[in-house]
């Protein structure tokens, strides 16, 4: 589903609540960095980049792939091993090589350790929270109704500030050129062409050709695209590599065409509908189409479009996932446990289609589902225990189980995801208190509580009370979907949150797909918590039913 996206007006440095899993904190225009989720696209940006990682003597599990969604051409990377791509990127890049090819660029900035090393630049420049927080408040890409703009647009600043924040991640020229020959070695270890490279490359310089500087395609103002940048990759692809004509594994060129027709779907869905005319009958525009449809309120001629696509495709995990959504949107969440299940039947592990199919089943109205519910929920916390929402549900299906000392314990949890660190300590002694000692959730209590008490200054330590909107654990969770705004920032510490080593840890964002988490299926509420693609927030029932 697609939660109601939370805006960072101002962007804070934050201190991080894990040094085992600590995110240098990250920088963005003050407009904000809008995050979406999805389960499909980021599996799809997983398997191109794996070989690159690899090629670059990067573990892939170790990088972190967050999904911007923004229509700029850009991508980066920022705290660490966390490479940030831009939607706008993906639907720019007509072939699987050109989106690669920016991605071993990055890969290269990441192996090189083309970090930002001033400090003036971290104090001068909008700073965001930690990587946690930023996804956890992440908007939906297309959970908002037609003229939302595909997902609340962020108001941004202009002039100076802008620049100045781009600034904070621009690189040298030298920097760009070793990024250059990294990508290009990353390539060709594994057999793949470097012409898509710079296709993109001359592709950005056309559009930036002629535009004043506050117009430039952002991935240019971080990126300085020099003449002899350019020559390096042209001499490099006509004279130096031996895969120039090299073509990729077919699967890669239908992953990438159904990532694009999804994004188009769910973020320009009246653009979709043209682009991808009923004359054309492939699986991808029929699967734009479908959301698109569900987009602009045609329910029934999205679910007719999606049925065919499962006739033609029974195993397809996304394809359940998008049904699922639409159903679960518009009131139907009963009809959307069954296509939720068959989402999880075919693809076992990801995190987010649990989640998903654990929100459905608390929204189905039957108290019978309310322990598969949490079932299916604590597998997806496990897997991914930083997603705010997956512990809200829980606290939710705890509450309605009558679950007292598992429902202290997922309310500690949610508000450590959430950043508040008083409400976290508040709760985690009190299931400390109830559950059986020495069970997995006592200990993990136990180290809540630790974990939270060694951040706190020393005069607010004793006698800690939930801070507002968190009045007791015995108030009742709303049905919201999301904590009070009120809720959101207390005690002083706006966010807290641990970073996350792999893109299996990232908290809550927002997703693309499957109702109750996602963007049709990017991402239904999944690791990064947040709003999923055309998710909740177009009037569909909120998590929990509570």
């Amino acid at each position: 589903m697609f939660l109601r996206p939370r805006r960072l007006a101002r962007l804070i440095l934050v201190s991080l609540l894990s040094s085992a899993l600590a995110v240098e904190p990250v920088l963005a225009q003050d407009r904000g960095i809008n995050l979406v989720r999805d389960a499909e696209i980021e599996h799809t940006l997983r398997v191109f980049a794996t070989p690159i990682f690899r090629a670059a003597g990067i573990v892939p599990d170790a990088v972190t792939l967050v999904l911007v969604n923004d229509d700029e051409l850009n991508a980066f990377v920022a705290g660490g091993q966390n490479m940030f791509v831009n939607t706008g990127l993906i639907m720019a890049a007509d072939t699987p090589e050109q989106l690669i090819g920016v991605m071993a660029h990055e890969t290269g900035h990441m192996a090189g350790g083309h970090q930002v090393r001033s400090r003036d630049a971290i104090e001068n420049a909008v700073i965001l929270s930690t990587l946690a927080t930023l996804l956890s408040v992440a908007a939906a890409i297309g959970g908002t109704r037609r003229g939302d703009g595909g997902g609340a647009a962020m108001g941004g600043i202009a002039g100076a500030q802008e620049l100045g924040a781009r600034s904070f991640f621009a690189f040298s020229r030298a920097q760009e050129a070793s990024a250059d020959e990294a990508g290009l070695s990353y390539m060709e270890a594994n057999g793949y062409s470097s012409k898509g490279m710079l296709e993109f490359m001359e592709k950005l310089r056309r559009q930036d050709a002629g535009l004043p500087q506050t117009k430039q395609v952002e991935f240019l103002m971080t990126h300085p695209l020099t003449k002899n940048r350019v020559e390096y990759i042209e001499n490099f692809v006509d004279h130096i590599s031996k895969f120039t004509n090299a073509k990729m594994p077919s699967a890669y060129y239908d992953m990438h065409q159904r990532m694009r027709a999804k994004l188009y779907g769910f973020i320009h869905p009246d653009l979709a509908l043209r682009k991808y005319p009923e004359s054309d009958t492939s699986v991808p525009a029929r699967y734009a189409r479908s959301i698109a449809y569900y987009q602009v309120g045609d329910i029934n001629k999205g679910l007719k479009i999606v049925d065919g696509l499962i006739e033609q495709e029974p195993k397809n995990p996304y394809f359940y996932e998008l049904k699922g959504q639409i159903l679960f949107e518009n009131g139907r969440a009963k009809e959307a446990v069954d296509p939720y299940r068959n989402a999880v039947k075919y693809a076992p592990d990801s995190a987010q289609l649990r989640m998903a199919l654990g929100h459905a089943l608390l929204e189905a109205g039957d108290d019978k589902l309310v322990r598969e519910a949490i079932d299916v929920l604590r597998s997806s916390a496990r897997d991914e225990p930083l997603v705010e929402l997956t512990w809200l549900l829980l606290a939710s299906a705890y509450a309605r189980a009558d679950m007292a000392p598992q429902l202290a314990y997922a309310r500690a949890e949610e508000a450590l995801a959430r950043g508040d660190i008083r409400a976290a300590r508040y709760h985690a002694d009190r299931a400390e208190q109830m559950l059986p000692a020495g069970s997995p959730d006592w200990v993990r209590a136990q180290d809540i509580r630790v974990l939270v008490e060694s951040r706190l200054p020393h005069n607010m330590r004793p006698q800690l009370a939930p801070s507002s909107g968190l009045a007791s654990p015995d108030t009742p969770i709303i049905s919201t979907g999301r904590m009070p705004e009120d809720a959101l920032s207390t005690g002083g510490i706006s966010a807290i949150g641990p970073g996350f080593p792999s893109v299996a840890d990232l908290p809550n964002a927002t997703t693309i797909g499957s109702g109750p988490t996602g963007l049709g299926t990017l991402g239904t509420g999944g690791p990064m918590g947040g709003t999923p693609l055309g998710g909740a927030g177009r009037g569909g029932p909120q998590p929990g039913g509570r």
